[in-house]
């Protein structure tokens, strides 16, 4: 199950329109600028560097971001990634979501050893276990247990968990 935090707007008016309530605009225009730069480098230490200290990220050692990978634009700090992780072409990691009468606000917490296909969403207060796979196309609405391997919209357990297997080598016939 997600965690997040809910506000709600009762104002007539849905949520996104009092973004600036929520969220600093020039907070916003700085995070705007830092992850267009991380979308189209092809240095992945760079985008690693401006994500942990301009986005206030946290970003373990060796994590690959594809090419128009993108992280949330008004709470990227809320994002964390573990040690040697993959985040696919053009996935969207949103910590947010701006609902008609409410906000929701959640952290996304992503473990070690993570590989998240090309143009996935993950939702807010999702958790991903270690050594877990998302396929390629898929919408992370829940939470991934460690070895899982997902995919689908909405994700669905695609093949199942093996006991005393945790270096995730058993993906490779499925990938």
């Amino acid at each position: 199950m997600r965690e997040y935090e809910i506000y709600p707007v009762n104002e007539g008016i849905n949520s996104l329109q009092y973004w600036t309530r929520f969220c600093s605009p020039l907070k916003v225009i700085k995070n705007f600028i830092i992850i267009q730069i991380c979308r189209y480098s092809p240095s992945l230490k760079l985008k690693s560097y401006l994500a942990r200290h301009f986005l206030g990220m946290r970003m373990g050692k060796a994590v690959s971001w594809g090419l128009m990978a993108m992280v949330d634009i008004f709470w990227p700090e809320k994002i964390s990634i573990g040690d040697n992780c993959i985040l696919g072409y053009n996935s969207t990691l949103l910590c947010h979501e701006f609902l008609i009468k409410e906000l929701r606000l959640g952290k996304i917490q992503i473990g070690s050893d993570v590989l998240i296909g090309a143009n996935t969403t993950i939702l807010p207060g999702v958790t991903i276990g270690n050594n877990a796979v998302v396929a390629a196309g898929s919408l992370v609405n829940r939470d991934v247990l460690p070895s899982e391997f997902v995919g689908g919209v909405p994700i669905r357990t695609l093949k199942p968990r093996q006991k005393n297997q945790e270096d995730g080598s058993h993906f490779a016939e499925a990938l």
